[in-house]
């Protein structure tokens, strides 16, 4: 249990970024499984424009430190290699 006014303030402000940074993480699996679903359809245009909009949203937790910054070269990595091969 937290004593001090400081620590029960950075309680208060890690329970407030938890959520925040759950969100975020959760939106990037979101943009994730639509180039995932895009492809198990072998729909390529489908899977091309949803590749396209998740980018910005891996940089976007990149950048917000949700993600490192490997992982999200090695998911669009991965997922740009199977689109490519839709053909």
């Amino acid at each position: 249990m937290a004593n001090t006014p400081q620590a029960k303030k950075r309680i208060r402000r890690n329970t407030r970024r938890a959520d925040i940074n759950g969100a975020r993480v959760s939106r990037i699996r979101t943009f994730v499984k639509r180039v995932e679903n895009a492809l198990d359809q072998g729909d390529k245009a489908a899977a091309a424009a949803a590749l396209k909009d998740m980018q910005p949203e891996l940089a976007r937790g990149v950048s917000k430190g949700v993600l490192h910054k490997n992982t999200a070269s090695r998911k669009l990595s991965r997922l740009t290699k199977r689109v490519a091969a839709l053909g």
